[in-house]
């Protein structure tokens, strides 16, 4: 095992934490858990945080290769609301290209099996949405192959198929993601026409040329979702979103924190809900929100630390992930835009942060009340915020360290 030193970031009794990776069957740069929990393993985290969309299947056998590894896992799970009076007004939450769209994270949650009623009936609810818009987009991108003379005649149910063999999932907990579609039609497309062929068929069904580079199977994929499958594009369909009391609802639901996932300068502009960081901080607080998440890799270093710093004042719990939703297999450590390490302070914080949600997560799973109570609410037992989080982070962090030397201890006694 690695020793503790290589495991720490700079500060006493901090360690290394990603809070937010998507494992199989979501679309991820894993081929499974196992893997995930490895690389992070070999990389020096102490604390993974896996945030799927829609199912918990996996989390299981991702909570037993973490025991294996040393590590402490982290449950979470990720929901795309619609709050409609920002769509009515144009604004910009989180999504760059779609006003009034929110994703909203929940930390720590554990309430899982059984599932609540209504956790059930929500995600029952979500399912059957994006099963509805996927159906109408794989035969949406079907007609555009076969306009052109490539007929991929894929359906749903296959790409289900593929995508529950290739995670060795069974297929009800499969979601599909446009990222699953266009994988899909990438490798139909390259099974159906030959090398040689491919540019200009290529460039026929995008509707422009697509030349340089249509050898890459990514960046063909992602050519097939800007192209065709975003909004304005002919093989769109509209999204059927929960509201956000549904979201903030389901989170609850199963017994997490609410978490908004910050983007900042990660789109161009930044988001009106998000600029300046002071009226975030008032947008995600009036939510009754009171952890938010970075993926710093979208971030210029400058930035992130401007609004890390600026929300941790606001008595905000921070934390830090890299999703690990494309097929990129970078680094499992959260590092700030072109690999710039996390300045120390940032660090500092986000190690807070996983702690707070990991003592949240522990605590609950003893029945007992943890970082927020089930109305989202943090812990009335505490004086103040920041009395709060420092009970937390402490507690947290010894359960943290509790994981990593039972890892140590058995492979002293193997």
């Amino acid at each position: 095992m690695e020793a503790d030193a290589a495991r720490r970031p700079s500060g006493a009794g901090a360690f290394r934490s990603n809070t937010h990776v998507h494992l199989p069957p979501n679309f991820s740069a894993f081929r499974d858990a196992s893997e995930a929990v490895g690389l992070a393993a070999a990389q020096g985290l102490w604390c993974l945080g896996a945030s799927n969309y829609y199912d918990f299947g996996v989390y299981a056998a991702f909570a037993a290769k973490c025991r294996e590894r040393g590590i402490f896992p982290l449950f979470g799970v990720e929901v795309i609301a619609l709050i409609d009076d920002l769509l009515r007004r144009g604004v910009k939450v989180n999504d760059p290209g779609n006003p009034g769209k929110m994703y909203l994270c929940g930390k720590g949650i554990w309430r899982l099996e059984p599932l609540t009623a209504t956790a059930r009936r929500l995600l029952e609810t979500i399912r059957a949405n994006d099963r509805t818009r996927m159906a109408k987009m794989i035969a949406l991108m079907n007609g555009i192959f076969e306009k052109i003379g490539v007929k991929v005649a894929l359906t749903e149910d296959g790409i289900v198929d593929m995508v529950a063999q290739r995670s060795s999932s069974p297929r009800e907990a499969v979601t599909l993601q446009e990222r699953h579609v266009s994988l899909a039609f990438q490798e139909a497309f390259f099974e159906g026409v030959p090398e040689a062929e491919r540019p200009k068929t290529l460039g026929a069904v995008l509707g422009q040329p697509f030349a340089d580079a249509a050898g890459d199977a990514v960046k063909v994929q992602g050519a097939l979702r800007t192209h065709l499958m975003k909004a304005d594009r002919p093989a769109f369909v509209d999204e059927t979103f929960v509201t956000f009391d549904d979201a903030l609802r389901l989170i609850l639901e199963l017994g997490g924190i609410p978490c908004y996932p910050t983007l900042a300068d990660g789109a161009s502009p930044i988001c009106a809900f998000e600029e300046p960081v002071e009226r975030l901080i008032e947008n995600v607080r009036s939510r009754n929100i009171h952890c938010v998440e970075f993926i710093p890799a979208r971030n210029d270093g400058r930035v992130l630390r401007r609004y890390v710093k600026a929300m941790r004042a606001a008595g905000l719990v921070v934390t830090a992930g890299t999703e690990h939703n494309t097929l990129d297999l970078m680094p499992m450590n959260p590092t700030a835009l072109g690999g710039e390490p996390l300045p120390a302070d940032v660090e500092r914080v986000f190690c807070e942060g996983a702690s707070v949600a990991a003592a949240h997560e522990f605590l609950c799973l003893r029945g007992e009340c943890g970082f927020v109570d089930g109305r989202g609410f943090p812990n009335p037992a505490y004086a103040g915020r920041e009395e709060l989080i420092a009970h937390m982070a402490r507690l947290g962090a010894a359960v943290v360290r509790r994981a990593a030397e039972s890892r140590k201890t058995r492979t002293v006694r193997e």
